[in-house]
């Protein structure tokens, strides 16, 4: 439980205002990374399992979703791609977002892996697209693969998301400032319309804990 615990990246982390928690196979996390600094400044980006929040069959596939995903791409004029191959899982590509974060470029890597996905239609388990998001991000190559490959690295994302379940979120993207929560396709505009009306209030927010 201890090492559960540890490993969990939704826990609040003092002097993070907000945190950007993601899966690179959801259209709604790629259209959501696209945009979030530019709405909410600088986050931590954190990768989580969708899996593990969704069981199987990932919701961000459904038709209904995808339409939806579509809809929103045209409405924030964003190019969406889809993958010959959607998969409900990314298992590699998530383990090296992991290592991109821990060198400093959870962001780049993200942004990079996500618009392969999403705008090339690129297999993100493929290793080759994997090398082309470390090289876009500035991610050491040999370590991006090798972190790709260490299944030892399934539990902190695995973690992360049954950590975001216990806290109530069951969507991703989801975004915590401090200890607010949002969750789904919505969750930046609605977290970016609560900051600036606390702004506009002069209402500091919370310390994390």
């Amino acid at each position: 439980m201890l090492a559960e615990r540890l490993a969990d990246r939704s826990r609040p982390v003092t002097g993070t205002e907000v945190a950007f928690f993601f899966d690179l196979v959801c259209p709604f996390s790629y259209l959501a990374a696209e945009r979030i600094e530019r709405v909410l400044g600088n986050v931590d980006w954190v990768p989580a399992a969708g899996m593990t929040l969704h069981g199987e069959g990932h919701p961000a596939h459904s038709v209904g979703a995808c339409e939806a995903a579509e809809r929103m791409a045209a409405e924030l004029r964003l190019p969406l791609v889809w993958p010959e191959r959607i998969r409900a899982e990314a298992p590699s590509a998530l383990r090296a977002a992991m290592y991109a974060s821990e060198c400093g470029a959870g962001a780049q890597f993200a942004l990079a892996a996500s618009r392969l996905a999403f705008c090339g239609g690129f297999d993100l388990e493929d290793p080759e697209i994997l090398a082309e998001a470390a090289a876009a991000a500035g991610v050491p190559l040999d370590g991006c693969l090798s972190a790709a490959g260490d299944v030892s690295r399934d539990g902190a994302v695995h973690a992360t998301a049954r950590g975001l379940q216990s806290r109530g979120v069951l969507k991703l993207p989801a975004v915590r400032v401090h200890r607010s929560w949002f969750s789904g396709q919505e969750a930046v505009a609605e977290a970016g319309a609560m900051l600036r009306a606390r702004h506009a209030l002069g209402s500091p927010l919370a310390p994390a804990g």
